[in-house]
């Protein structure tokens, strides 16, 4: 099932996704959720055209937590080392945008990259997970795009201001449910190019790795969001480039930026 987040005449809703499409709102309705989708929930027969509606980011969460260097051929391109254990860092929920809002190039980089990136999404409190347990904590699986000012990233020591800075974590177009992560396709295509191309099976770490090892330090909360690394391929974005995120199964997100201010 395909869940999204959407605001209506000013009303914030979540709604199920019925009919054809991976982001393009031509044919789609939404069924609205009573409530909130993260247990046991109904739909209220209520439908509403997605054209109707606009898209907001899928979750809130209370954090984003990124893996870098998760893919060889990325790491190498960057001059990189595979870590020999999960690299992780963290995104604050101000970075947070959801599909068709604006990524604000920030004004202290000249030289910010899109990351195309399998999101999950935590369905449930949970710490310590066993990892024949991981499935039970999966909400599910959205489309992200870790944005980074790869300048800053590169002569600061922590990455907080590199990836952290405000729209540099769009998520969308909505959640999936019923996907298994193990292996599809993920691209980025820039004003139509095709920039990256690969597959979640290249994974050094695989979905259950991030979220045993993360979920050792620290509680993972409802709508939390576990970014699993992007394949090769990054590379630069200017004001006024559109970016598309597409996952096989999933859907596709996509973003213009602008300038800051």
């Amino acid at each position: 099932m395909r869940i999204a987040r959407f605001s209506i005449d000013g009303n914030v809703a979540f709604g199920a996704v019925e009919g054809e499409g991976s982001g393009d709102s031509a044919g789609l309705v939404l069924d609205i959720i009573k409530g909130v989708p993260y247990s046991d929930f109904e739909l209220s027969g209520t439908k509403v055209p997605l054209s109707k509606v606009r898209l907001l980011p899928p979750v809130l969460p209370n954090k984003v937590v990124g893996y870098a260097r998760n893919y060889r051929e990325h790491a190498a391109e960057l001059g990189n080392e595979v870590p020999p254990a999960p690299f992780s860092f963290l995104k604050p929920t101000t970075a947070v945008i959801g599909s068709g809002d604006a990524i604000e190039y920030p004004t202290f980089s000249n030289d910010v990259s899109y990351e195309a990136e399998l999101a999950v999404v935590i369905g449930r409190m949970c710490r310590e997970v066993p990892r024949e347990r991981v499935k039970d904590v999966i909400f599910g699986y959205t489309c992200a795009n870790d944005v980074t000012a790869r300048d800053t990233q590169k002569t600061e020591k922590q990455w907080a201001r590199a990836k952290g800075f405000d729209t540099s974590c769009p998520l969308g177009p909505w959640v999936e449910t019923e996907l298994d992560p193990s292996d599809v396709t993920i691209q980025c295509t820039v004003n139509g190019e095709q920039r990256q191309l690969g597959r979640t099976s290249e994974m050094v770490n695989s979905v259950e790795d991030l979220i045993v090892n993360i979920s050792e330090a620290m509680t993972l909360l409802p709508g939390d969001v576990i970014l699993t690394g992007t394949p090769a391929g990054v590379g630069p974005l200017s004001v006024g480039d559109e970016i598309a995120v597409t996952i096989e199964g999933i859907g596709t997100l996509t973003n213009r930026v602008i300038k800051r201010g």
